[in-house]
């Protein structure tokens, strides 16, 4: 064997050990990352565990305390709630885990009521010729009398019977059968168009499960609050990728609206509330989306953690908690709704005259924005450099000249003062056509949230006020994008199980803005 070969031979040798070498290295990162995972997804189950055991003590313990009746009415409904989401994601936690014969074992079936036999039954069918019922012969169409009325009934239930049917070929003895779709909660008696049902009155009708309760039992169906309180649970785990990717989508964009509202949360341990607050974001100019998260106090490290290293603008009121954000790059935005409002309320307690020329200088404003309302960003831009940038340093003009005339603790004062402070914010929205003017889109998203504080008055936990804060922010987002809520969240619902997690996007309630 002469030297080349040999030499040719040595190489070949040393490529496949190197090809070995890598394969066995990642081999060995594959090996790595699946032991973090199992890793990871064991800590994660026994933290589950650790808070179902700690779930199930406080309900037990809640029993011996003394609750007005809504009170315990509605920590029964959270609790419950609480519990079905943890044992929701601890199954899903554990599915993969479970050996051959948990899997292979047989499952009992749930006891539960039947349900009506005077309930309709709904079949699909195909449509049935149109042939003459006297002499068989085709029927030809004369025209149609149409007449059309405003009609309604109240909330039907009816079963809806899925039949999947079972096929067997003899020759072979193989057995052929149509997959059984999947759903939200896995062997629950609940549609789509049913869980979609209890999530909108709850959340966006503002109706407390006891209400529904007693409108389901007036229809001769019985559900507890126990259980409409567990699919809302289950429910919420399921929906929150979705919320996830919206939050993405937000914070993707130059300008946002940012605000908060007090939430009352009760306090198992003592029997009284605690206040919380929900913390409102909303697009700016673009897509419509608003998301709420739940905390536990005003903090600002709550928006902090919320807005991570988000580097647009934000829409502000003047709330201290949003200022480290500010002084560390974010750039801020004053609203002109609030300042024209210390005007106005001015000049309805005192007809003041300094406050109605106020008003009127700002209504030049916003006459500009409406002008330039539906031009591009680029243009409206431009357009607010040649005619908001001059009415602004008019208004700042004029209200340095005026401050020293008016008595230092008058209303005036008070309102001139308020609007010189947040000069630098409330000027910045005519840089960049991008920006809003002013934060009643997110005070709009938030009035509904009042409301349905009357009626469900506070929240039964941090968990059931995260999970109510995610649900309202899908439902708030769908309005806001022109979908009918139920509508969207029935097909949401009816998609998610199936829908892989590269294709959420597809779920999430958004219309594409021009």
């Amino acid at each position: 064997m002469d030297v080349q070969t040999l030499s040719a031979l040595v190489a070949d040798q040393m490529q496949a050990i190197a090809e070995r070498d890598t394969q066995i290295a990642q081999q060995v990162a594959v090996i790595t990352r699946h032991e973090r995972t199992i890793t990871e997804r064991e800590a994660r189950i026994s933290v589950l565990t650790a808070e179902i055991a700690r779930l199930r003590r406080a309900q037990f313990a809640a029993r011996s305390e003394k609750m007005d009746p809504a009170q315990r009415a509605l920590f029964e409904e959270t609790m419950a709630a609480d519990i079905a989401a943890v044992e929701a994601e601890l199954e899903a936690l554990q599915s993969p885990a479970a050996d051959e014969r948990t899997k292979d074992r047989p499952r009992q079936a749930p006891k539960r009521r039947p349900l009506p036999e005077d309930l309709e039954r709904v079949t699909r069918y195909e449509p049935s010729a149109c042939t003459c019922g006297r002499c068989g012969g085709e029927l030809a169409p004369t025209g149609d009398h149409v007449s059309e009325k405003l009609s309604c009934k109240p909330l039907q239930f009816f079963v809806r019977r899925d039949v999947y049917p079972q096929y067997a070929c003899r020759a072979c003895e193989t057995i052929a059968a149509v997959p059984v779709a999947s759903t939200v909660i896995d062997r629950g008696i609940a549609a789509p168009d049913l869980l979609a049902q209890v999530l909108v009155a709850k959340y966006l009708d503002h109706l407390p499960l006891y209400r529904q309760e007693a409108i389901c039992a007036r229809r001769g169906i019985a559900i507890s609050r126990s259980t409409l309180a567990e699919w809302l649970g289950a429910c919420g785990v399921a929906l929150q990728p979705l919320v996830g990717r919206m939050r993405d989508a937000l914070l993707s964009l130059q300008a946002l609206h940012a605000d908060e509202t007090p939430v009352g949360m009760l306090e198992p341990g003592r029997g009284k509330t605690h206040r919380s607050y929900l913390f409102a974001y909303r697009s700016g100019i673009g897509p419509s989306i608003t998301v709420f998260d739940f905390c536990t106090s005003r903090s600002g490290q709550h928006a902090r953690r919320f807005l991570g290293d988000y580097q647009g603008a934000l829409m502000v009121d003047d709330y201290v908690g949003y200022k480290a954000m500010f002084a560390a790059g974010m750039a801020e935005l004053g609203c002109w709704a609030h300042a024209r409002r210390k005007f106005v309320d001015q000049h309805k307690a005192s007809g003041s005259p300094i406050a109605r020329e106020a008003i009127e200088r700002i209504a030049v404003l916003y006459r500009i924005e409406a002008e330039a309302k539906r031009m591009s960003i680029d243009d409206r831009g431009a357009y607010r450099q040649n005619h908001a940038v001059p009415a602004l340093q008019a208004i700042k003009t004029w209200l340095d000249d005026l401050r020293p005339q008016v008595a230092g603790n008058s209303g005036a004062a008070n309102a001139i003062d308020y609007t010189l402070r947040r000069w630098p914010a409330l000027a910045h929205y005519a840089d960049d056509g991008a920006f809003p003017i002013d934060n009643n889109p997110i005070e709009n998203g938030i009035r509904p949230i009042v409301l349905g504080r009357k009626n469900w008055l506070f929240a039964g936990s941090e968990t059931v006020g995260q999970r109510a804060a995610a649900i309202m922010s899908l439902l708030a987002t769908a309005k806001a994008n022109g979908h009918e809520p139920q509508a969207w969240l029935t097909d949401g619902l009816t998609r998610l199980p199936t829908t892989k997690d590269r294709d959420i996007d597809t779920l999430l309630p958004l219309r594409n803005t021009p």
